[in-house]
């Protein structure tokens, strides 16, 4: 079972965050900094399995990783996944991405939280894997897309007319006195 996935870029700053079991939110915050040393201190060259730090379970969980540019995409999981069904799911998340965002880039991850939230929805529910067809989940993530901005141009105008009850009129000055303006020459 997945327990959590971080996404964080080459300096540690946590992109995505999404654990499937409850940790406080300052235990959540050693996970980050203990996985970010452990996976960044490793060579590109070695294997992207290790086991999980003291906080996130031992020797009984294994953090999975991939690196791409500027980003580290990590997986810990327990002992009955497999390591490179693993790899393969964060190989299909990183592809899902980039044809949904169209090249992907950490500042995606930032701008977008919602869609990317939305699209590891679709691939991996309460630590279980749903979905690894990246077709699938990109058509789902358009037809989400298509809808959301459907109802901004079905909500906007009603907004806007809200925004204009709520004005309160009376308490404008009435007596508003503006400055004379100096006559301009006429030019006929």
């Amino acid at each position: 079972m997945i327990k959590a996935i971080l996404v964080f870029n080459n300096h540690g700053k946590p992109r995505l965050l999404r654990f499937y079991q409850h940790y406080s939110e300052e235990k959540q915050q050693q996970i980050i900094r203990e996985t970010f040393h452990l996976v960044s201190r490793r060579d590109d060259n070695v294997c992207s399995f290790l086991e999980g730090g003291t906080l996130i379970g031992g020797s009984d969980y294994k953090l999975i990783y991939r690196h791409y540019a500027t980003l580290y995409f990590v997986f810990c999981v327990d002992s009955s996944e497999s390591e490179l069904g693993i790899l393969d799911l964060i190989q299909v998340f990183v592809e899902t991405l980039d044809r949904c965002f169209e090249n992907v880039c950490e500042l995606d991850l930032i701008f977008h939280v919602d869609k990317v939230q939305y699209i590891l929805s679709e691939i991996v529910m309460g630590g279980m894997v749903l979905e690894t067809n990246m077709n699938d989940i990109c058509s789902r993530f358009l037809e989400q897309d298509k809808l959301e901005k459907s109802e901004v141009k079905l909500f906007a105008p009603a907004k806007a007319a809200a925004a204009l009850k709520n004005i309160d009129l009376p308490s404008l000055p009435k007596d508003l006195k503006l400055p004379d303006l100096p006559k301009l020459p006429s030019f006929r």
